[in-house]
């Protein structure tokens, strides 16, 4: 088996090699051998199968096993005569020829190795920035939406229909072609008019409706709605009115102050104005970081540091890229590149340059999180997520299970890597 290894740069290795038939030959001899001593086949006393019988009964396999060998023996003697590391290599190597030929394989193969990066005074890089403030009228602004999200609902003493922001505790039947179904009755339920808990149309038809009042609502269910067997369908529910109440004022009295702030005996009314500023600037100062300081340091990064990227990664991100822009396209666009290299190859290099500034500043983010010694563990993930989760309104355990599911864990962990770090690096707190 003649190799030639060629080091085209400190991240890529190139292998050339001609595997022999004679060596996949004997290959396939030795795993049929050994095959034949474990093997049951009619006729035959186990271990007594002949080996010719075991090459003809499983020749597909044997060959492709022989060949996979070969190619492993072949990586091997790579690492052997470059003395690399399995350690060092990056995912699995590119194959960029494989041609069986009259006397065996050309082979031509590219091994990825984790880059050399010396990063130094990365710490100087770092964007400069004026602390945002926070103005009294924005704390009043947002103790107003505060006071008013969380005013208690009050009887009506008028006699009045149903307007937008009133709360409606009202009974329904919901049926389908004259046929209830399931889950689609109640009583004494709660629904803020406008709130947009119930599918499209159902709380518009309810303005105007008067206590003790009935009225059939004809509404369709989304086509994408949660339950298949409702999804795009047309329902009739009949509603009665039992209470209408509307949102009173608030103040931010005693009892308010306890409701926004549980636990603490001492808080006052400075206190959540305290609160407030500090939600306020913290919002400031995340969207600071967001859109401009964490934008600014990636670039400036990426800038001062050169090295050599692994060949097989940058593939891999332009593999990602090009599946976001299909995503996005029609059929019609899609079409247009069915079968048609020429195009695909003008795709990939449009995006290429794009998947090059990631790759390289996901392997700084890797070298500097080291240096800094920056550790985000699984817990940590979990908890993210289940906060954000309860935040969005959503069901925690099933949020994790999709992210689990998808294999976006490990997305989530380098991102929230790459914020412990850059702001480190900032030297922000957010």
């Amino acid at each position: 088996m003649d190799i030639t290894v060629t080091k085209i740069d400190t991240a890529n290795v190139s292998v050339v090699a001609k595997i022999d038939s004679t060596d996949i030959e004997k290959n396939i001899t030795k795993a049929a051998k050994q095959l034949a001593k474990t093997a049951t086949v009619d006729g035959f006393r186990k271990g007594k199968v002949p080996v010719a019988i075991i090459k003809k009964m499983y020749a597909d396999k044997l060959a492709q096993d022989a060949e996979n060998q070969a190619i492993q023996e072949i990586i091997e003697s790579a690492k052997k005569e470059l003395n690399i590391n399995q350690s060092d290599i990056i995912s699995d190597p590119i194959f960029k020829k494989y041609e069986k030929v009259e006397d065996g394989i050309d082979v031509e193969i590219i091994i990825s190795l984790r880059p050399e990066i010396e990063v130094e005074d990365y710490k100087k890089l770092a964007p400069s920035y004026d602390e945002p403030t926070v103005e009294d009228s924005e704390i009043e602004d947002r103790l107003k939406t505060l006071l008013d999200n969380n005013a208690p609902f009050k009887k009506i003493k008028e006699e009045r229909g149903l307007e937008n922001g009133d709360q409606a505790t009202f009974d329904f039947v919901g049926k389908i072609n004259g046929e209830e179904f399931e889950g689609g009755k109640a009583e004494n339920f709660e629904l803020v008019i406008g709130s947009g808990q119930f599918i499209p149309g159902f709380e518009e038809q309810m303005v105007g409706l008067k206590k003790g009042e009935t009225k059939d609502l004809t509404v369709t269910f989304p086509k994408d709605y949660q339950s298949a067997d409702l999804a795009g369908k047309e329902a009739v529910f009949t509603v009665t009115i039992n209470e209408i109440k509307t949102k009173s004022s608030a103040e931010l009295d005693e009892a308010m102050v306890k409701r926004l702030i549980p636990g603490d005996e001492n808080a006052t009314a400075d206190t959540v104005k305290e609160k407030i500023a500090e939600q306020i600037k913290s919002e400031k100062i995340s969207k600071l970081y967001s859109e401009t300081l964490k934008p600014q340091l990636i670039e400036a990064l990426v800038a001062e540091y050169n090295f050599d990227l692994p060949q097989n990664i940058v593939d891999q991100e332009i593999d990602a890229q090009i599946n976001v822009k299909a995503r996005e396209m029609s059929q019609e666009e899609l079409a247009e590149y069915k079968d048609n290299e020429e195009k695909i190859n003008e795709l990939r290099e449009s995006v290429r340059e794009d998947a090059i500034l990631s790759v390289k500043a996901t392997f700084l983010v890797d070298t500097l999180a080291r240096k800094e010694k920056i550790v985000v563990n699984d817990q940590e993930v979990s908890q993210t997520i289940y906060y954000e989760a309860i935040m969005s309104g959503q069901d925690p355990q099933q949020v994790i299970e999709y992210y689990q599911k998808n294999n976006l864990l490990p997305a989530v962990k380098m991102g929230m890597i790459e914020d412990k770090l850059f702001s480190k690096i900032i030297g922000i707190e957010f």
